[in-house]
């Protein structure tokens, strides 16, 4: 198919009879409900305490309240073009939110563990097709010059919701209880759904698409690639990784099925996900750079409380307000690069997002044991701003050699990517945390010797300080004890660092990146009704 860039320079027709809405209403329309389920990715994971006390279960149990969304929402977000086009997509976009929100009832009046689990699957299914849907809506809703200002918008749904979903989850369920996490998504689907009534039409393409075969094998084989996928990452680090059979055996089921998808697709007459797309150029190189981005997103977000609560005693949900300044940093710089994006090269912008959050990620690799609460915030802003100068260019160049036919198909692979990269991302963190934490524990622990005069100094001052209040007998197990608790600090903070250097380094690799993307210039043109 063409890929001619002159197919993009209006908003995509409407079905005949069918009147052009605000694009800006429309705009509003499909992020209510996008935001809301970006949201659910993060919003449960400091409430799981509280349900596994609630509904009787262990914390390790309760962890697949995450892993059952996940799983569910990876295997419907890629073949949410050949969906749309199937049903129909203004009927299948009302029918997601009406799944969804039906589900998140379900998980607030879930009684046992098993009831939740299964909602959480059928609100991930229901959830799965609405970022690339609202992605693909909102393309071919303005016309190219003001593109950037739409997936600004987009943007300030897929990447500040995961940031302040922590936050937002801890604040609801120490206040009212953790169903509410759910419920709060009521009114939300139910506004979203009369809108999307109200402004949005199908375009002609799919309006007069006829009825496709389904595609049955390609189905199977990406929903057993996917959710083993999705599967073996989350409990990975917790079943230490091929040490465990069932880890072993999902990884090659996972890998065997992908290599089947991939296949049957190329191949396959009416794929159920066009991968042909990723032929062209900068597609392709989007995918591979959004991957590094939910990679360095997802880490940072899941690594930053884990090191305030554990290393630094901070509260949850003070944890949570330390690292939400990220989101006020994406906040502005969706504005702003929104304003300049169809004025500058794409490609500078975005290597100048790479440079500031490789820059921001690198100071948190500096943190120590007695930071100051500012020395968290203010990187956190540059990181968040840094994400606005990322994303939007980012999806202006991927999206921006495809024709409008191309795009829901795209909208699926490339958000898909993302979350796949976060999924990576916290998995190679957490694993690369606890075997570094190990590593240095043990290179550590080599000086608290009796060989060593500064050891033994200290520890004979600490023996002597303790001894007036604990006795000589006590002092000396006690002493042992806070040399071992500092120590274990000590290595799991470098731990920490290592990390976050890995992570500023894979942002600092993708500058160069940025210029293989062939220029997209877009015509300054507005179309009618808009």
């Amino acid at each position: 198919m063409s890929a001619d860039l002159t197919q993009l320079d209006s908003p995509l027709p409407l079905a005949p009879g069918r009147p052009a809405a605000n694009p800006w209403i429309i705009s509003i329309a499909v992020m209510l409900p996008t935001f809301m389920e970006v949201l659910d990715t993060s919003i449960a994971n400091v409430a799981l305490p509280h349900i596994a006390g609630t509904l009787s279960a262990s914390t390790d149990e309760a962890t697949w309240v995450l892993t059952s969304y996940l799983v569910a929402n990876a295997i419907v977000l890629p073949a949410t073009g050949w969906l749309s086009s199937f049903f129909g997509r203004k009927r299948f976009l009302i029918a997601c939110i009406a799944i969804f929100t039906t589900a998140s009832v379900m998980c607030g009046m879930a009684t046992s563990l098993p009831m939740l689990i299964f909602a959480r699957v059928v609100q991930g299914a229901g959830g799965g097709a609405l970022q690339p849907i609202a992605q693909a809506i909102m393309l071919e809703s303005f016309p190219p010059a003001r593109r950037g200002a739409a997936m600004a918008m987009y943007g300030l749904g897929v990447v500040v919701a995961p940031i302040i979903g922590p936050t937002l989850g801890g604040w609801i369920t120490d206040q009212y209880s953790w169903r509410w996490n759910f419920y709060i998504n009521v009114p939300v689907g139910i506004v979203a759904i009369l809108m999307i009534q109200s402004f949005i039409h199908d375009p002609h393409y799919i309006a007069k698409a006829r009825r496709r075969t389904i595609d049955y094998l390609g189905f199977g084989l990406m929903a057993v690639w996917l959710g083993t996928l999705q599967v073996l990452l989350d409990k990975g680090q917790q079943e230490d990784w091929f040490a465990s059979k069932w880890i072993f055996w999902a990884a090659v089921i996972s890998g065997a099925a992908m290599v089947g998808f991939i296949v049957r697709e190329m191949r396959a007459r009416e794929p159920i996900v066009d991968l042909r797309v990723l032929l062209n150029r900068n597609f392709a190189l989007g995918t591979a750079m959004i991957f590094l981005v939910g990679i360095v997103l997802y880490a940072t977000i899941a690594l930053l409380p884990l090191y305030l609560q554990t290393l630094m005693g901070y509260p949850a949900t003070q944890a949570g307000m330390a690292i939400s300044p990220r989101g006020l940093g994406s906040f502005v710089a969706m504005f702003v690069v929104g304003a300049i994006v169809g004025r500058l090269d794409n490609r500078w912008l975005l290597a100048f997002g790479f440079a500031l959050l490789a820059g921001s990620v690198w100071v948190f690799g500096g943190m120590t044991l007695d930071i100051a609460i500012s020395s968290i915030v203010w990187p956190n802003v540059a990181s968040g701003f840094a994400l606005g100068f990322i994303f939007v260019p980012l999806t202006n160049l991927a999206m921006g050699k495809l024709a409008n036919e191309q795009v829901g198909n795209a909208s699926g692979i490339y958000n898909l990517m993302r979350n796949l990269g976060g999924s990576v991302g916290i998995a190679w963190v957490t694993t690369m945390l606890a075997r570094d934490s190990q590593r240095v524990q043990a290179a550590l622990s080599e000086n608290l010797s009796a060989y060593n005069p500064i050891f033994m100094m200290r520890f004979n001052e600490l023996i002597a300080s303790l001894s007036p209040r604990v006795g000589a007998a006590a002092a000396h197990e006690k002493a042992y004890g806070l040399f071992y608790a500092q120590l274990q600090r000590q290595a799991a903070s470098q731990a920490y660092i290592n990390d976050f250097r890995m992570l500023a380094l894979i942002c600092a690799l993708c500058i160069p990146l940025a210029f293989l993307f062939k220029r997209v210039v877009a015509k300054k043109e507005l179309a009618a009704g808009h």
